[in-house]
This record gives C-alpha cells, structure tokens and sequence, in this order.
C-alpha cells in the first residue's frame, strides 16, 4: 500500500492543483473589468493559477511535508475564497477588488472540486508524510 500512496496522494494533489490553475488562468481575462482594490481581478486570477501550478509541480518533483503543507494551502484557501465570494459581498476588501459573485456554472464546479481533491489528497499527504506510513525511496 505505501508505493500506491506515494504515487496517488501526489498525483490527485497535482492533479487538482492543475485544473484549478486551467480555470482560474483561462477566465483571468474575464475578469479586467472587476472595478474596486489596488489589484485587478484579471491579475488576482493569474496570480492563483501560477501559484498552483507551482504548487502542484512541487509535489510532485519532491513530495515533503513542506511540499504537501504549501499545496494544501493554496487548495484550501482556494475553495475557501470561491465559498466566501459566492455567499458574501463585501465589496472591494483591501488591495482585493470586489469579487462577489452569487451565479454558479459548470466551470466554478470544476474549478471547486479540483481544489477540494487536491485539498483533501493534499491533508492526507501531509498527515501520511507526518507519521511516515509513505515509505521513502
């Protein structure tokens, strides 16, 4: 079971990470137009596929619990961002400008269940890695 482990957790995690960076670089130009903050929305959107496109290749180049803990990070605070701006408008919240949005469509499902298994694989890495049940090479 260890060497399904160590080659699961680290692909579903990179693999979520990926399709969240998919969506969030391909609708980034959707976005120029969001007024309020110092930071554009188009610019907000590049910034969080970058980021997990990184992520995701860091776990998968060297698979730590540094490496887990960050792709958790970034998953988790994705699928916390998408909830929160669905249900809250507070406007412009900061250098952020405002991003509430109450519609849902098939590429925001997308992009949330990317984040939501590559959080979850991402957790179970990081506690896996933790008590050292994934055997190292």
């Amino acid at each position: 079971m260890g060497i399904l482990l160590r080659v699961l957790l680290p692909t579903l995690t990179a693999a979520g990470l990926i399709v969240d960076a998919v969506v969030h670089w391909t609708y980034a130009p959707d976005l120029a137009a969001i007024e309020g903050g110092v930071i554009g929305g188009d610019t907000l959107f590049r910034v969080q596929a970058v980021v997990a496109a990184v992520a995701a290749v860091a776990v998968l180049v060297r698979t730590r619990r540094w490496t887990y803990a960050v792709a958790f990070v970034v998953a988790a605070g994705a699928v916390g961002a998408l909830l929160f701006y669905y249900h809250v408008d507070v406007g412009a919240l900061g250098p952020l400008p405002a991003m509430h949005e109450p519609v849902w469509y098939p590429e925001k499902t997308i992009s949330l269940v990317g984040e939501g298994v590559a959080a979850l694989a991402a957790s179970a890495g990081l506690l896996l890695e933790r008590t050292r049940v994934i055997p190292r090479e």
